[in-house]
């Protein structure tokens, strides 16, 4: 994973997941996950492991849709 890949997840992506997750009751991994990513992002040279750059990317692919509830259409 890139720097530029890294910076644009944890700035625009990852907090909609971290919301999602604890949101929606999922698992207590998940969430730990989730909640240990944040922390770690915070950190200047932090890098995932490719372990965790994998995990990252099918969360942000399962959970980064949109909802329906998320998209409110306003007609005029």
């Amino acid at each position: 994973m890139t720097s530029a890949e890294l910076d644009e997840i944890m700035t625009f992506h990852w907090p909609m997941v971290v919301r999602r997750t604890m949101a929606d009751g999922s698992d207590d991994w998940i969430k730990g996950f989730v909640k240990s990513i944040a922390r770690h992002g915070k950190r200047a040279n932090w890098k995932p492991s490719d372990k965790q750059a994998s995990i990252m990317r099918r969360l942000i692919a399962e959970m980064g849709a949109p909802t329906d509830d998320a998209i409110c259409v306003v007609e005029p």
